[in-house]
C-alpha cells in the first residue's frame, strides 16, 4: 500500500470522465488499497481514483467507521433533498453548502468483480454522489448557483494551494452535471 499525492482543483484529470474498469485484477486491488490508505491519511470521507491521477471508475469511502469501495457505479437518487456543507480533498480546507439527494442507491462491483449494491442516506448518500460525480468529471462546485460559485472561486483563488494546481498552465473548468442539480447550478 502507498499513499498517493492528491490532485488539486485545476488539474485536468479532475474534469475528465473516467474510464470503466474491465480488468478485476491485482492492479485494481492495489488501486483500491492505495485509495483507501490515501483517503485515511488525508483524512477524508471519500476518494475517487481520478483524484490520485488514475482515470478509472473506482472510489472508496470511510463513513461512520465503515470502509467501502465501488467500481463502475451507477446511482438511483431520491427526490428528497438535503442541504449541507461539503468539502473535497482536491479543494483543501474549503467547504460549501451543496444540495444533494437525501438517499442514494449505488450499484456497481467490488474489487473482485462481484455485483454490489450500497444504499445510504445523509452523509453516505452525499459521499456516494460526490465520488460518482468525480468519476464523471464533475466537481462539487459545479453544483452551485452562479453567485455561489463566484464567491467560492474567489476563496479558491486566494487559497495557499491554488497556485500549485495552476502552476503548469492548467486552468479551472466547469462542466454541466449529468445528474439533476435540483434547479441549482448549470
Amino acid at each position: 500500500m502507498a499513499i498517493q499525492p492528491i490532485r488539486l482543483f485545476g488539474d485536468p484529470v479532475l474534469v475528465t470522465p473516467a474510464t470503466e474498469v474491465v480488468d478485476f485484477d491485482k492492479e485494481l486491488r492495489q488501486l483500491v488499497s492505495d485509495l483507501t490508505e490515501t483517503m485515511q491519511a488525508a483524512p477524508g470521507a471519500g476518494l475517487a481514483a481520478p483524484q490520485i491521477g488514475v482515470p478509472l471508475r473506482v472510489f472508496v469511502w470511510d463513513i461512520d467507521d465503515e470502509l467501502g469501495h465501488l467500481i463502475n457505479p451507477s446511482l438511483d437518487l431520491s427526490d428528497e433533498i438535503q442541504d449541507g456543507d461539503e468539502g473535497c480533498l482536491s479543494f483543501p480546507n474549503l467547504s460549501y453548502n451543496t444540495p444533494r439527494a437525501f438517499r442514494a442507491v449505488a450499484k456497481g462491483f467490488n474489487m473482485h468483480g462481484d455485483p454490489v449494491t450500497v444504499e445510504g442516506t445523509e452523509l453516505l448518500a452525499r459521499c456516494l454522489q460526490h465520488e460518482t460525480d468525480h468519476l464523471n468529471g464533475v466537481l462539487f462546485i459545479d453544483r452551485m448557483t452562479a453567485e455561489e460559485r463566484k464567491t467560492a472561486m474567489k476563496e479558491i483563488r486566494e487559497s495557499e494551494w491554488f497556485g500549485l494546481a495552476t502552476e503548469n498552465g492548467a486552468k479551472p473548468t466547469f462542466k454541466v452535471s449529468p445528474h439533476t442539480t435540483f434547479g441549482l447550478g448549470l
